[in-house]
C-alpha cells in the first residue's frame, strides 16, 4: 500500500502532515517550497510520483492568500509530474463565510476557490467541518468532510463535566450542535443574535433554552476574533450559567481574539489542530485535540478505495 501512497506539505502546518504521516507508517514526501524575493512561489517535488496516489496537507492558515497559492502551484506541480490521484486536505477552509450572494455585486469566494483547487489539478478534496455545508456542492470533484464533533465529545466526556448545557452560539449551528449535545446526553440552548455588516461583529439579542443554575459548554464550528464567543458567555452568564466552556473544530484566534480570550472568564477552551497555533497564542485555558489519526484514518480509506463514513459509526 505504502510504495503507491505519497502524502506531501506545503508551508502551512509541517506538525500535521508529520503527525498524519507517522500514523500512516509513511515518510513525508520530499518538496521544496519557497518564496522569491518579488513574493513569487515556487516548488519543485523532490522524488517521483509518476502513477502515485498523492495527498497534498495544506490548511488554509495565515497568511491565508499565500498559503491558497501555495497549494495551487503545488497541485499543479503535482498534475504535470504524472500523479495518477491528487487528492487535496484542507484540515480549514477559509472563505468559507463567503458561500453565497448576500450583498448586491459580492463574490462567492467560496465557490471561486473550488475551481481553482479542481483546475490546479485537484482530484479529489478532503476537508474538517465546513463553515457551511452547501460548499461541498462548489466542488465538480468527490469531496470527503470530515467532522471533529466525536473527537471533541470523547474529550469532554472523559473530563466528567456534569450538571451542563451545550449552547449553540447562534441559530445556523443549532442542527451541529444539536448532535454533539445528543452524543454527551446534555441539553441544548441557542443564543439568538444577528451579524451587521462586513466587519464580523454581531449582536447577541437572547438565549432560547435554559441555562441559570447550570454550566455552560459553549460550541461553534470556528473561533475567529473571538466576538460571538465572547457575546455567547456573556448571555450565558447574563442567563445565571455557573462556569463557562468552549470548543470549536477550528482556532483561528486573529485580531483581538487572544486579547479577549485572556480577559474573558471561559475555563477551558478546546479547539484542533487544523491550523497551528503559535506559542504566542498558547494561553493555559487552551486545550489543543489532534486531527492526525482522523485524517490518517481517511487518507487510508480514500486510498483503498473504501467507505470514509465509516470513521463516524
Amino acid at each position: 500500500m505504502t510504495d503507491h501512497l505519497a502524502v506531501f506539505t506545503g508551508r502551512a502546518h509541517p506538525q500535521l502532515a508529520h503527525d498524519i504521516c507517522r500514523h500512516l507508517g509513511v515518510d513525508l514526501g520530499a518538496a521544496e517550497v519557497f518564496e522569491f524575493s518579488n513574493e513569487n512561489i515556487f516548488v519543485k517535488i523532490r522524488e517521483n510520483v509518476r502513477g502515485r496516489d498523492v495527498f497534498v496537507v495544506q490548511p488554509f492558515s495565515s497568511p491565508v492568500n499565500t498559503t491558497i497559492m501555495e497549494l495551487l502551484i503545488m497541485l499543479d506541480a503535482l498534475k504535470r509530474a504524472s500523479a495518477e490521484r491528487v487528492t487535496a486536505i484542507v484540515p480549514y477552509y477559509a472563505y468559507g463565510r463567503t458561500d453565497k450572494k448576500d450583498q448586491p455585486r459580492a463574490p462567492i469566494t467560496a465557490r471561486l476557490l473550488a475551481d481553482c483547487l479542481t483546475i490546479a489539478g485537484a482530484t479529489r478534496f478532503l476537508t474538517l467541518d465546513l463553515h457551511a455545508g452547501q460548499i461541498q456542492g462548489f466542488f465538480n470533484i468527490p469531496v470527503d468532510e470530515l467532522t471533529a464533533q466525536r473527537l471533541l465529545a470523547r474529550y469532554w466526556a472523559s473530563q466528567g463535566l456534569e450538571n451542563f448545557t451545550v449552547v449553540a452560539t447562534d441559530a445556523g449551528f443549532a442542527k451541529k450542535a444539536r448532535n454533539f449535545a445528543e452524543q454527551l446526553d446534555a441539553p441544548l440552548a441557542i443564543v439568538e443574535k444577528r451579524r451587521v455588516g462586513n466587519d464580523g461583529q454581531a449582536d447577541a439579542m437572547g438565549l432560547i433554552g435554559q441555562i441559570a443554575g447550570r454550566n455552560a459548554l459553549i460550541v461553534d464550528d470556528e473561533i475567529d476574533s473571538a466576538g460571538s464567543l465572547m457575546q455567547a458567555a456573556g448571555v450565558v452568564r447574563e442567563q445565571g450559567a455557573l462556569d463557562i466552556y468552549a470548543c470549536a473544530s477550528h482556532g483561528i484566534f486573529s485580531g483581538k481574539a487572544i486579547e479577549r480570550l485572556r480577559a474573558s472568564e471561559i475555563k477551558e477552551l478546546v479547539v484542533t489542530d487544523s491550523v497551528p497555533l503559535p506559542a504566542e497564542k498558547r494561553l493555559p485555558i487552551i486545550t489543543t485535540l489532534s486531527i492526525a489519526e482522523l485524517v490518517a484514518g481517511a487518507i487510508t480509506r480514500i486510498h483503498e478505495d473504501r467507505s470514509v463514513s465509516e470513521l463516524f459509526y
